[in-house]
């Protein structure tokens, strides 16, 4: 492939878009690597987001994508400052305003999955409402 030189500000605008990097490499006529290779160059490399914290278990593989997972990991995005579609944010909202208004937590065991017990110290759901709260805030 030739040496093809990708304009930074047409790519810093299709990133910005949500352009996926194989719609970049087509629009210019280049590999995804090329693409990737250009962004980091640019300093546009996505923000790596770690769940850790929001998800401070080991997962069994069957429990990765139930609704407490997904909801603990959309919630864990916006307090990155990830942007989720808005269904699935009140999905998760409800289901974590559930918990805390009846006084709630979650907590996870690998054999029997996700399971509700009463809040105590920690209180985890209140952890992760908390520091959503604090990051929507601070876009406004």
């Amino acid at each position: 492939m030739a040496n093809i030189r990708i304009d930074g500000l047409e790519l810093r605008k299709m990133v910005r878009e949500g352009k996926t990097y194989r719609q970049i490499a087509a629009h210019f006529n280049v590999s995804v690597s090329g693409v990737q290779q250009a962004v980091e160059r640019v300093g546009l490399q996505k923000k790596t987001l770690s769940h850790t914290k929001f998800l401070p278990w080991t997962l069994a593989r069957e429990h990765k994508h139930s609704g407490p997972a997904t909801s603990l990991r959309n919630l864990s995005k916006v307090a990155q400052g990830q942007q989720i579609p808005l269904a699935k944010l009140n999905t998760a909202l409800r289901w974590a305003h559930r918990l805390r208004d009846a006084g709630l937590d979650v907590d996870y065991n690998p054999e029997a999955g996700f399971f509700e017990k009463p809040a105590g110290d920690p209180w985890h759901i209140s952890m992760v409402l908390e520091d959503v709260r604090t990051a929507v805030e601070d876009e406004e």
